[in-house]
C-alpha cells in the first residue's frame, strides 16, 4: 500500500523580510536582525490624528514620505504640511533628515500617513532639514526594457554623514538594477562597500517583483519573490530586480558603509549590456 509523502516546506530566504499589511509598524529591520553593521530600516503607517515618536540615538535618520502629509517636530524645529503625494508612484517625495541625538514626532492630520525610515551610525551628522521634491534629483537610467526612473533623495550630492537613499520606479515588464552590479568591496575609485535594503511596493497589491542576489563563486545565490511591502537585504554580491508584466514596481534603497560613496562594479558576464 503506497502512502503519499508530504514535501518539506520551502525554507524562506534569509535575505527576504516579509512586511505586514496592517498595524502601525509594517516592517522593522535592525542591523542586528540583518546580521550587518550599518543599515537600519523600518516602514510605518500613522493613523489619522495619530503620531510616531522616537529618538535617533547615535544614528542619523532619513524619513521618506510614501503617502500623505504630516507635521514634523524634531528637537526645537517644526515643519508643517510635509508630504503630499498619494502613493510612492505619484511623483517625487518629501523626506526629512535628522542628525544623531534628536527626539522626533511625525503627526498625521485628518488622513493616514505612510513613511519609510532609513538609519545609519553617525557621530555628528548635519543639520536637520526637510528635503522637498524640487531638491530630489531625477535620473532616467537605461533604455528599452531596462529603463527606469530614479529619485535621488540623499545621495553623495546631498549632505549627510553615512546614509545614502534613492527610490526607483520600474515600469511593468522592465528590469531594474540591471545589468547586475555589486558594491561589497572597499576599493575606490573602483568600488565601495555598502550594505543595502530594497523596500518593495507594487502598484497592484497582488503583484510581485523578482530579485536575485548572487556572487560569482556561487557561495551566495538567492532569487526571491518580493510582495508589496517586503524588504530584500543585500549584504554582498551582485543584485538585480525584475518587474513582471502588469505590475509597476517601486523600491526604496537605503545604503551605508565605511565610506559614503556609491561606486559599483558590474557583473562582467553582463557588462556588455551597458553598451
Amino acid at each position: 500500500m503506497s502512502r503519499a509523502v508530504e514535501a518539506p516546506a520551502a525554507q524562506p530566504s534569509p535575505l527576504l523580510v516579509r512586511g505586514v499589511a496592517r498595524g502601525a509598524t509594517l516592517v522593522d529591520i535592525t542591523p542586528e536582525r540583518a546580521g550587518w553593521r550599518y543599515v537600519g530600516f523600518s516602514a510605518h503607517r500613522i493613523a489619522a490624528r495619530g503620531a510616531l515618536e522616537g529618538h535617533t540615538g547615535e544614528r542619523e535618520l532619513c524619513a521618506v514620505l510614501l503617502g500623505g502629509r504630516c507635521q514634523v517636530v524634531a528637537g526645537d524645529r517644526e515643519w508643517r504640511d510635509v508630504g503630499g503625494r498619494a502613493s510612492p508612484f505619484d511623483g517625487p517625495p518629501h523626506a526629512v533628515y535628522l542628525p544623531p541625538r534628536t527626539a522626533y514626532r511625525f503627526a498625521a492630520g485628518d488622513a493616514a500617513v505612510e513613511l519609510a525610515i532609513g538609519t545609519a551610525p553617525a557621530t555628528r551628522g548635519v543639520a536637520a532639514r526637510v528635503i522637498t521634491p524640487d531638491a530630489v534629483r531625477l535620473e532616467v537610467r537605461g533604455a528599452g526594457a531596462m529603463e527606469r526612473r530614479i529619485h535621488h533623495i540623499l545621495m553623495e550630492d546631498a549632505a549627510a554623514e553615512s546614509l545614502l537613499l534613492t527610490e526607483v520606479l520600474t515600469p511593468a515588464g522592465h528590469w531594474s538594477s540591471y545589468p547586475p552590479h555589486k558594491h561589497d568591496t572597499d576599493d575606490p575609485p573602483r568600488e565601495t562597500a555598502l550594505e543595502e535594503t530594497y523596500y518593495h511596493r507594487i502598484r497592484s497589491g497582488e503583484g510581485f517583483a523578482l530579485q536575485r542576489v548572487y556572487t560569482r563563486d556561487g557561495t551566495l545565490d538567492e532569487t526571491v519573490a518580493a510582495r508589496d511591502g517586503d524588504v530584500v537585504l543585500v549584504p554582498r554580491g551582485y543584485h538585480t530586480v525584475s518587474a513582471p508584466p502588469g505590475y509597476d514596481l517601486y523600491y526604496l534603497n537605503v545604503m551605508a558603509g565605511p565610506r559614503r560613496q556609491w561606486l559599483v562594479t558590474f557583473d562582467p558576464a553582463h557588462d556588455w549590456l551597458r553598451r
